[in-house]
């Protein structure tokens, strides 16, 4: 159904036989056609909360759902609806990329060609190159491109763009956002700021297993940790700081001159790094 979010997560707990709570009453739906990105330091809990999700690991608690389905328990034809690029790549083959593009093309009844992939990836010069003689950033877009494969309608993504140089990850994000405008739903987890603000329409910041924050891209964290801040010195060389949202009201009512003024509206790297410094 249209009005069933794609991703529904619901208390998720993660608990492990040592006690370790990875995952700890984590709830969030992503509606469909939604990028959202999942943020949070290392050990946050991110990976196993995407794991969960793509079937990969048990839940010790919660309730999960997948469009509509539990991950725990799928079948071929629900996987066949799902596209995964997992944060480490698995052992590589020994075939050349486009064969294993070719191969991966019999598992989806509606695949994208190993052409179309080829280009949009970027591989077209290393199509008969074998795997496991590609550097670490073009077998990180085969992984790509196998996740993309058969037009899903959930994609995860999980540090997606780990050794792509900067040119490839603005490529990688032109691509992803042409899979979105096809209507796919993504979840992505990444430690680029500046990638989840250019790809994502809302955000979670996960820390300590514990969700701290969900909010659209451009509101994360709250009015209060985007009040821009103001920095001048005055005549004697001390420096003052302000936060306001009227820098020109703030300027008019100090009375001497004002050195070096300048002012500052947080970025989301800023208000992320204020909300994980905190815990």
């Amino acid at each position: 159904m249209p009005d069933i979010p794609a991703v529904e997560v619901h208390h998720l707990a993660k608990q492990y036989p040592s006690g370790k709570r990875a995952v700890d009453d984590v709830s969030f739906d992503i509606p469909r056609g939604e990028t959202f990105a999942l943020l949070g330091p290392n050990g946050a809990g991110k990976t196993t909360t995407v794991e969960i999700l793509e079937g990969y690991r048990t839940r010790t608690g919660g309730d999960v759902r997948v469009l509509g389905h539990d991950p725990a328990h799928t079948s071929r034809g629900h996987n066949e609806r799902i596209g995964i690029v997992l944060q480490t790549s698995a052992e590589s083959p020994n075939v050349t990329v486009a064969e294993q593009l070719r191969h991966f093309t019999t598992f989806y009844p509606r695949h994208r060609s190993a052409e179309e992939l080829l280009h949009k990836t970027g591989l077209t010069q290393q199509r008969n190159t074998r795997i496991s003689r590609l550097s670490g950033g073009q077998r990180r877009r085969v992984d790509v491109a196998l996740g993309i494969i058969g037009r899903p309608e959930v994609l995860f993504l999980d540090e997606p763009t780990t050794g792509f140089d900067p040119e490839a990850r603005r490529q990688f994000w032109d691509l992803i956002n042409e899979v979105k405008a096809e209507g796919t739903t993504i979840l992505l987890t990444t430690h680029y700021l500046d990638e989840a603000a250019h790809l994502a329409d809302r955000a979670a910041v996960i820390a300590d297993g514990k969700l701290l924050d969900i909010a659209q891209i451009d509101e994360i964290g709250g009015a209060e940790a985007r009040t821009p801040r103001a920095r001048w010195r005055d005549d004697t060389g001390r420096a003052h700081e302000a936060r306001t949202n009227d820098p020109t009201a703030l300027i008019r009512s100090i009375p001497g001159p004002m050195h070096d003024l300048e002012v500052i509206r947080p970025s989301l790297e800023d208000v992320y790094l204020g909300m994980v410094g905190q815990r």
